[in-house]
């Protein structure tokens, strides 16, 4: 197995670094961190590094995820391991002019404190390739219009927990129509339905993490 599909499979298996006990099989054993060092370390090509390596082992978890054969927990492993890699190849990738897919903005809307669901969207987005401008929970529409007139070519996407605070989403949008922004937005969480997409105007929506990449991809109309 070569050291790139070595990355790939840590990924796929949720394994950090050496002191993870996760999973117990591989406790002790290099991990994410220890063979992204090694693949720096070696010269290998660091846009190899992250799609051969960090990115495709994330779009097997996403699959594993749809097919149930992964639950919220292992994505979770997954995306922090992943996340592990990319802290230390994000440098590289900086002085290399790596391009990502896309720009997305992120962020639970007013009154909404909940963020699991939207951290792992975040983590989910970014080891699919797209940089990622999490503004956290409790985002007022001001925030979201500042957010995209600093990124103008990002994609908006919106995460509420409760019926009471997805109304916020409909503000959202309602402010973006007013100011004439055009981005595209997406939303999610556990009381959001494709229906409630359509009536707020959104353009579209996920219902889960693994999906939420797809959408990202599809809206952006990237292949």
């Amino acid at each position: 197995m070569s050291l790139l599909d070595e990355i790939k499979e840590n990924v796929i298996r949720g394994h950090i670094n050496k002191s993870s006990n996760y999973p117990p099989d591989l406790n002790g054993k290099p991990g994410v961190e220890e063979l992204v060092e090694d693949a720096i370390s070696q010269n290998l090509d660091v846009g190899e590094i992250l799609h051969i390596g960090l990115i495709s082992g994330m779009e097997v978890v996403g699959e594993k995820f749809s097919n149930g054969e992964y639950f919220v927990p292992e994505m979770l492993f997954s995306a922090k391991a992943m996340k592990s890699g990319l802290k230390l190849l994000r440098p590289y990738l900086i002085d290399h002019k790596i391009s990502t897919l896309g720009t997305v903005i992120i962020g639970t809307v007013e009154g909404d404190m909940h963020d699991i669901g939207k951290n792992l969207v975040s983590m989910m987005l970014e080891g699919g390739g797209f940089e990622v401008i999490d503004l956290g929970v409790n985002i007022p529409s001001e925030k979201f219009v500042t957010a995209v007139q600093e990124h103008p070519d990002a994609l908006v996407g919106m995460s509420a927990l409760l019926t009471i605070t997805m109304e916020k989403m409909r503000d959202v949008i309602d402010t973006f129509h007013s100011k004439g922004i055009e981005n595209k937005i997406f939303i999610g969480g556990a009381p959001v339905t494709e229906r409630y997409a359509e009536e707020i105007g959104a353009d579209g929506y996920a219902p889960d993490a693994s999906r939420a990449v797809r959408k990202a991809k599809e809206l952006l109309s990237i292949a």
